[in-house]
């Protein structure tokens, strides 16, 4: 019983990780800008690729492969939003300019 409560939980928290990352990549596809994407893939990445791998960490078999994923979260959970402000604060001192309503894409 409790073991079935354990796969569904998984099961579920496997599915809310993916849907994070779905999110993510659409915003990463869909957004104006360098500054707006970043934010996407860094925040929507970070949290659904650490729920998916909380997911896997819940339904490993040995204790040692659960300690190595949760090592993989804490360690996605730290890089990604480093990676993503290293990146955008590399764009901004190279001049890069955030999108506003005003400066449209489109020359208008």
């Amino acid at each position: 019983m409790i073991g079935a409560l354990l796969e569904i939980a998984a099961a579920l928290i496997l599915l809310a990780g993916l849907v994070f990352l779905m999110f993510g990549t659409i915003g990463l596809l869909r957004l104006p800008d360098l500054y707006c994407r970043a934010h996407a893939a860094t925040k929507c990445d970070a949290l659904g690729a650490g729920l998916t791998l909380l997911g896997l960490a819940m339904m490993a078999s040995a204790p040692g492969d659960a300690l190595r994923i949760l090592a993989l979260i804490a360690l996605v959970l730290v890089a990604s939003p480093t990676a993503g402000h290293a990146l955008t604060r590399a764009a901004w001192h190279a001049g890069v300019r955030p999108w506003t309503a005003e400066r449209r894409d489109d020359g208008e």
